[in-house]
């Protein structure tokens, strides 16, 4: 596939774009920064400035458009019209935690001690999620990790959850960088969760 992919610097954005290239798509990685994206064969760098029809222009003619940006820092009311105004009906998104639900109903934002710092960054998460499930005519789909999302290893061995916090022995799991990008790309690779939020964990 051609796949645009936003962020594809950070820290879950890397290790998208190592997983798209190992399996053999072609990816244009748009970022503000594109002498930081490592160069490889199947890769081009895209630079961009926040502007939309800029933006729109570099999402414009590939398969699947996959966004891996904070949410602060692309603001939601911005790239989901964005990506309509693209043309491209694919598009994945990095979540966050944030929205997923605890055994309580009370969502992780909202739970006793999560940063303060963080908050911003996790509401504009909900907001995100609240406009794709406003946009039927996208084929989207809303990747949660759990509250522990760290470098570690590609193990291919994690579970699936939808709006519900994955839980082990009564706490929040975690998931690896690698094992996230992994079902990322199965997920655009194999389609099975179009027009819903699912999430990941050990």
């Amino acid at each position: 596939m051609k796949v645009a992919l936003i962020g594809a610097t950070g820290k879950a954005g890397s290790r998208v774009l190592d997983e798209l290239v190992s399996r053999g798509h072609q990816v244009t990685a748009i970022v503000r920064n594109p002498e930081r994206v490592p160069q490889s064969a199947g890769v081009t760098a895209r630079g961009v400035d926040g502007s939309q029809a800029v933006l729109a222009a570099a999402i414009r003619g590939h398969d699947a458009v996959v966004s891996s940006a904070r949410f602060v820092d692309l603001d939601p009311d911005i790239l989901v019209p964005v990506v309509k105004a693209s043309g491209v009906k694919r598009y994945v998104v990095v979540g966050g935690a944030g929205s997923l639900l605890h055994p309580d109903g009370v969502q992780e934002v909202d739970q006793p001690g999560f940063p303060d710092v963080a908050k911003p960054n996790s509401r504009r998460g909900t907001d995100l999620l609240n406009l794709l499930k406003a946009s039927p005519e996208l084929e989207w789909t809303f990747i949660s990790p759990p509250r522990g999302f760290v470098a570690g290893e590609r193990t291919g061995k994690f579970r699936f959850g939808a709006d519900h916090m994955l839980m082990v022995d009564g706490k929040p799991t975690a998931i690896s960088f690698e094992d996230f990008a992994l079902a990322l790309v199965d997920e655009l690779e194999k389609p099975r969760h179009v027009r819903q939020r699912f999430t990941i964990g050990y």
